[in-house]
């Protein structure tokens, strides 16, 4: 059973999440909601914003691709100030090296890395004006320090990602604003699922978890 527990250290503050519509984020989303804090959750698909709200009505949602730039700032200024960040937007292809195209690339360093910088920026910057600490999480993987075949874009941009943890947990500790990644293995939700579906790339992997199951 849950532990649904209010946390007087989340009463108070507002988290926002990034691809809060299904899987990690909106499993995260929802937890930071049962633990007391105001949770804004963003996606690009309205239905699932629509399925989080329906479990969380507390939980104020927001549609945006957050591949645009300019349009993705603008949203999260307007959300006011921000307490806890959790960049956790992802997107992923199986297309081997020799065959990925430009657009592919673009599409999953916009999302995986890009948008995070973008997000990550505005938010320190509202910290910063205000005088406040704060915590930021980016959910990378562990394909941002292992290889995984056919995964050159995810693996490149979780590693940009990873690096980018590193510089802004160096950079803006200073300011008491804490900078932290979690690199989980494979977790099947639902795109897990598509991409490990294969019983001999599945098993392969599970070769390489101490544990013997995925995420």
């Amino acid at each position: 059973m849950a532990d649904n527990t209010v946390d007087p250290s989340f009463q108070g503050k507002v988290a926002l999440v990034t691809g809060a519509g299904k899987g990690i984020g909106r499993a995260i989303a929802v937890k930071l909601a049962e633990l007391g804090a105001k949770v804004f959750g963003i996606s690009r698909t309205q239905e699932d914003l629509d399925k989080l709200r329906e479990q969380v009505p507390s939980i104020e949602t927001r549609l945006v691709d957050i591949s645009d730039w300019d349009k993705t700032r603008q949203v999260v200024k307007d959300l006011g100030p921000i307490d806890m960040l959790v960049n956790n937007a992802g997107i992923t292809n199986w297309t081997g090296f020799l065959d990925v195209t430009k657009e592919e690339l673009d599409s999953l360093h916009d999302i995986n890395f890009k948008a995070a910088f973008n997000i990550s920026q505005v938010v320190a910057q509202g910290m910063a004006a205000r005088g406040t600490s704060g915590a930021m999480v980016n959910i990378s993987s562990v394909a941002g320090q292992r290889v995984v075949h056919n995964h050159t874009c995810y693996c490149t941009a979780k590693a940009a990602l990873d690096m980018l943890t590193m510089t802004l947990a160096f950079e803006l500790g200073p300011k008491k604003i804490r900078v932290n990644s979690v690199n989980p293995t494979i977790v099947l939700t639902e795109l897990g699922k598509i991409g490990w579906s294969d019983p001999v790339k599945k098993a392969g992997a599970l070769a390489k978890i101490p544990i013997g199951r995925l995420g």
